[in-house]
């Protein structure tokens, strides 16, 4: 519960910069930002189901019917396997990256990880 509620203002800044890009038509930006928010919270299923919404509204605007597919299975996914740890780290959650598949996760988000694991 504590890595939840210590990542949730991180994911949440993510998110706003993704509306913000969006917002301004710049959606590879906006997708970025989506990206860095799923590294962020994949570990918490409210925070991973979240960045998987989010992905999926963004497919949605952008008309992208295959990310739209993509996320719908991963927003099942992120719900059902994130309590018992089937996430593999670093993945940036986007349909075009295999859902199975681990990633390095950049040095800023891994502090930021890192932090809120050891906060209590």
């Amino acid at each position: 519960m504590g890595f939840a509620r210590n990542i949730r203002a991180h994911v949440d800044a993510e998110l706003r910069m993704a509306r913000t890009a969006a917002q301004r038509d710049m959606p590879r930006l906006a997708f970025a930002h989506l990206e860095r928010a799923h590294v962020l919270g994949q570990a918490s299923t409210r925070a991973h189901v979240r960045a998987h919404a989010a992905m999926l509204a963004w497919a949605w605007r952008r008309r992208d019917v295959r990310e739209m597919l993509g996320q719908v299975l991963r927003i099942a996914g992120a719900a059902t396997k994130t309590a018992i740890g089937l996430v593999p780290a670093g993945n940036t959650g986007g349909s075009n990256i295999s859902p199975f598949r681990r990633l390095p996760v950049a040095d800023d988000l891994a502090a930021v990880i890192r932090r809120a694991y050891e906060s209590p």
